[in-house]
């Protein structure tokens, strides 16, 4: 498998690997990261992980100190808590007492104003219901007059406007007559039409062009010794070979296509009849992109 292939399959670095396979560690974080990727590599390749892992550097086993004092050590700063834990009982006693009688004595209050006024608020209410029967009758028809003092208004303010309409007009026929003359201005707007007509022969030159590469929505071209993968809009592999230098390959399928190009320097993509410039969408020489 090509060490860029892998690479893909394994999501990291091309440098990584091939730093792991120089043996070139003090490039790679640590021992931990060195095992576990070795591990990975020999789980991609299908080979036994133990004689590759003996070769690599260990790491380090964590070392533990012993306690001589055992379970049974007594715990510091208990004795001298207890005083205090008992003092502060005691005063959580009485503070509770005391708003046990605070909250008592708001209580008998809230009941006594609750009480009490009854008869005068009850005077109250009789004597205010009749003044608030009567403004209900002088607000709706106050009310109701307001709307159509208002709208007298904006009648009689409108009105003026459609009188000094007319007045206005002769003044704004005499331009819309003198604007006649701007016809000739949309006259010359067929002259574009001529544009159509080059465009017959950019079409005819397009089929002429497309006929000497590959048919397909995709097409990938290999100046040297690579690889590719497409992924059609199910997820099924559309197609996955390497490509020997000068083998060109197309692909038609239902997009959008998934691309992974192993070695983007060295491949000629071209989407639609298109070029398609795999360095921006490159890293570490792998190229992946979407062609919707």
């Amino acid at each position: 498998m090509h060490i860029a292939a892998l690479a893909v399959a394994l999501k990291v670095p091309v440098s990584k690997l091939e730093a792991l396979e120089a043996d070139n560690f003090t490039v790679l974080p640590d021992t931990v990261f060195v095992r576990a990727l070795a591990s990975s590599v020999c789980r991609a390749l299908k080979v036994d992980a133990a004689p590759v892992l003996a070769l690599l550097p260990q790491s380090p086993s964590p070392s533990l100190a012993a306690d001589s004092a055992g379970i049974n050590a007594p715990v510091k700063g208990s004795a001298a808590k207890s005083p205090v834990s008992s003092s502060s009982f005691a005063g959580g006693g009485s503070a509770s007492r005391s708003v046990g009688f605070v909250v008592l004595a708001l209580l008998v209050g809230a009941l006594a104003l609750y009480f009490l006024p009854r008869g005068e608020d009850r005077a109250a209410s009789s004597t205010a219901s009749a003044p608030v029967a009567t403004p209900p009758d002088a607000v709706p028809s106050g009310v109701a007059d307001a709307p159509v003092a208002a709208a007298a208004p904006m009648v009689a303010g409108r009105l003026p406007e459609p009188t000094s309409a007319p007045a206005a007009a002769p003044s704004v026929v005499v331009p819309v007559v003198t604007a006649a003359p701007a016809a000739p201005l949309i006259a010359p707007a067929p002259a574009p039409v001529a544009a159509p007509a080059s465009v017959p022969a950019l079409v005819a030159s397009a089929p002429a062009s497309a006929a000497d590469t590959p048919t397909g929505t995709l097409v990938l071209r290999a100046r040297s010794e690579s690889w590719v993968q497409v992924k059609d809009a199910t997820g099924a592999l559309a197609l996955q070979r390497n490509l020997a230098a000068g083998e060109s390959v197309s692909v038609s399928a239902q997009p959008p296509l998934a691309v992974v190009v192993g070695r983007a320097d060295a491949t000629e993509v071209t989407v639609r009849g298109k070029p398609f410039d795999l360095a921006a969408v490159s890293r570490e020489n792998v190229a992946r992109f979407e062609v919707k």
